[in-house]
C-alpha cells in the first residue's frame, strides 16, 4: 500500500468554492508550445472545467510559436491565453530523459502570475472528471502535488530504480540501509497546487542557473527546490495511467477526480490501442471518457456564460520577462508537447 498521505487540508468531496476578488483570485493554469495537436488537450480540459462546474477560470501560458488559428480555439473555449517568453536551461543542462523537456522550464514564468494568489496547474493531457476546486484551499505556504512512481524504465538512471525502491509501496522493497535514508518524496509535476510570487519566481530563475543538469528538466528541478515546503495529497488528484498496472492495489478508479494520459500511446487525440498496455479495458473507458467530454458541444464556451475574467483583467503584457537577457542558447520549438 502507498504511504498515507494528509487529507485534513481537504474542505470535503465535490466542494465548490465561491469565487474571490481582488488580489484572492484564483485559476487553474495550463502550458502549450508549438503547433502541433497537444491544443486539443487544452480545449478538452476546458471543458471538462466547466463540465465538473468549476468557478475558476483556466489560464493558457503559451510560448511565442503557438499559431494564431490555436490561439483564437482556446479564446473561443474562454480560456484566458497568456503569451509568455521560453526560459533556457544553463547551457550545461541539454542532457535530458527526452529532447522536448527543454521547453518546460518555461512553466516556471507561471510563478510570476501574481493575478493570482492561488493556482492549480494541469498539465494539457490531464483531464478533471469531479470537481476539484476545493484544492484552492489547502493551507497557504506549501507545495501540494501527487507522490510519482519510480517503477518505470524512464528511471533507471535512479537509486531508486535500481534497488526496487518505489514509494508507492515503500514496505514491498525497503530502502537498503547500507545506502544511508530514504530519498525524499518525489512528486509528478503534471499537476500541482502553488501560490505565485515575484519572489519565488526570481529564486527559482536563479537557483536555474546554478543547478547540475538533471534526467526530467523542470519536475526533478521543481522536486530540489520545493523539498522542503512539499505535502503529498492523494493519488486520485493526479493518477498517472502507468499506476493502473504498475501499482493497482493503490488505485480506486471510481474515486479518481483527475487522468494524467502521459503513458506511452495514452493520449486521447492520438489513441490507437496498440501500444503497450493500451489495449487495456480501463484504458480504453478513460479515453472514451475524455472524447464523451471533447465532443460534447453543449460544453463549448459561450460569451453569455460570463466570460472567465473581464477583458481588462487579462494579461496585458507582451512579454512578462522583457527585461531579462537574452538567452545564451537558441530557442528551440517545440514538437507539439505541452
Amino acid at each position: 500500500m502507498a504511504p498515507e498521505v494528509p487529507v485534513d487540508v481537504f474542505s470535503g468531496s465535490g466542494k465548490i468554492s465561491s469565487l474571490n476578488t481582488g488580489y484572492s483570485k484564483r485559476a487553474y493554469v495550463t502550458f502549450l508550445a508549438g503547433n502541433g495537436d497537444y491544443v486539443k488537450g487544452v480545449v478538452g480540459l476546458a471543458k471538462g472545467l466547466r463540465k465538473v462546474k468549476s468557478v475558476y477560470p483556466l489560464v493558457v501560458a503559451i510560448l511565442p510559436d503557438v499559431p494564431e488559428e490555436h490561439r483564437e480555439i482556446l479564446t473561443s473555449q474562454g480560456c484566458i491565453v497568456c503569451e509568455i517568453e521560453p526560459i533556457y536551461p544553463p547551457e550545461n543542462q541539454i542532457q535530458f530523459a527526452m529532447a522536448y523537456y527543454v521547453i518546460n522550464y518555461s512553466k516556471l514564468r507561471i510563478w510570476n502570475f501574481e493575478e493570482y494568489s492561488k493556482m492549480i496547474y494541469l498539465d494539457a493531457d490531464i483531464q478533471v472528471f469531479e470537481n476539484i476546486d476545493h484544492l484552492f484551499d489547502t493551507a497557504d505556504g506549501f507545495f501540494y502535488a501527487v507522490m510519482d512512481c519510480f517503477c518505470e524504465k524512464t528511471w533507471s538512471h535512479s537509486p531508486q530504480y535500481s534497488v526496487g525502491y518505489c514509494q508507492q509501496c515503500p514496505d514491498k522493497v525497503t530502502w537498503p540501509a547500507e545506502m544511508g535514508s530514504p530519498p525524499p518524496l518525489y512528486f509528478n509535476a503534471g499537476m500541482f497546487v502553488f501560490e505565485p510570487s515575484r519572489l519565488t519566481y526570481e529564486n527559482l530563475l536563479h537557483k536555474l542557473k546554478i543547478t547540475p543538469p538533471t534526467p526530467f528538466a523542470e519536475q526533478d528541478f521543481l522536486n530540489m527546490f520545493f523539498q522542503k515546503t512539499y505535502k503529498p495529497i492523494p493519488l486520485m488528484y493526479n493518477l498517472v495511467l502507468a499506476m493502473l498496472w504498475r501499482h493497482p492495489e493503490n488505485v480506486e478508479l471510481d474515486k479518481v477526480k483527475v487522468v494524467h494520459y502521459c503513458a506511452a500511446g495514452s493520449k486521447p487525440w492520438r489513441y490507437t490501442g496498440k501500444e503497450t498496455n493500451m489495449d487495456r479495458e480501463d484504458i480504453k473507458m478513460l479515453v472514451a471518457k475524455w472524447w464523451d467530454i471533447y465532443n460534447d458541444k453543449s460544453l463549448d464556451f459561450h460569451a453569455d456564460q460570463n466570460p472567465s475574467a473581464p477583458e481588462e483583467e487579462t494579461f496585458a503584457r507582451p512579454s512578462i520577462m522583457a527585461s531579462m537577457p537574452e538567452p545564451a542558447i537558441s530557442y528551440i520549438p517545440a514538437p507539439s508537447a505541452a
